[in-house]
């Protein structure tokens, strides 16, 4: 008799599509700074926020908006357009950590005018690259991997506090590693950045399609060009501590619809 049934799950489980069984979709997180996977209804092919396209792919035939929310978005309703009917979704109270660092050199806490020139080209320079919408070479989204081995800090999110000084919250997740450590593409795309920042110090940002972008700082190497094609696991780079850092680490963080989010969700 146990064998029968064997045999029925077993059955069972060869009809189940690869796609489900592999699905690569994010986790669906409706927090501030999280994503919402939204499965369409028939005859939606187009979905935005606040005039930015959302991203949408597919899994065994059903398609998804897949959307960043903002790490400014309120807890209660939210509404998305489509070419159809407008879609609301709710978000989740979710609490984030504060953090609090002594910063050594004063420039990267109160920089002088010539410092907040450079850091405002450096931040026009990556914002365009955020907004910018490129139409994906894929048909189901991309799988993530770890762009480089160490404990997540869990400070994506964090509310930071400078030498006492309140800043924005933490955009991305901090993985402590040492000078010198490989950094991989987590998933394919087109290496549209590189650059030595004010803030970022050593910066690679990949564009993985439709908005999704992720990009990676205080290297200690850059091992890429821009206009570059990138593969899963090829490196791109190297752990270092340029920038405003306490440390040798990997700032690794993820925009989608011009909305950082939280890198972890793109991981199983």
């Amino acid at each position: 008799m146990m064998m029968y049934f064997k045999k029925i799950i077993l059955a069972a489980t060869c009809m189940i599509p690869i796609q489900l069984l592999f699905a690569q979709l994010p986790q669906d997180s409706r927090r501030a700074g999280g994503i919402a996977v939204i499965p369409l209804s028939t005859g939606i092919t187009q979905v935005s926020y606040e005039g930015k396209a959302v991203l949408i792919s597919k899994e065994n035939e059903q398609p998804y908006a897949v959307f960043g929310i903002p790490l400014s978005a309120q807890v209660g309703t939210l509404t998305l357009n489509t070419n159809k009917n407008p879609i609301q979704i709710e978000i989740k109270p979710y609490r984030y950590a504060e953090q609090r660092l002594n910063v050594k050199n004063k420039d990267y806490v109160n920089p002088n005018q010539e410092q907040l020139d450079r850091y405002a080209r450096e931040a026009k320079e990556q914002n365009d690259i955020y907004s910018s919408f490129s139409q994906s070479s894929w048909t189901q989204f991309p799988n993530f991997i770890r762009p480089t081995s160490g404990k997540f800090s869990n400070s994506f999110g964090r509310k930071r506090f400078f030498n006492g000084e309140e800043r924005a919250p933490h955009s991305g997740l901090d993985i402590p590693a040492p000078i010198g450590q490989k950094v991989v593409a987590p998933a394919d795309g087109l290496v549209v950045g590189t650059g030595n920042y004010f803030f970022n110090g050593n910066t690679v940002l990949i564009d993985h399609g439709q908005g999704l972008i992720s990009i990676f700082c205080h290297l200690s190497k850059i091992n890429v060009e821009k206009g570059q094609h990138i593969t899963q696991g090829e490196v791109l780079g190297l752990v270092g501590k340029t920038g405003r850092v306490t440390g040798p680490h990997l700032h690794w963080g993820m925009s989608l619809n011009n909305v950082r989010v939280d890198p972890q969700l793109f991981l199983k």
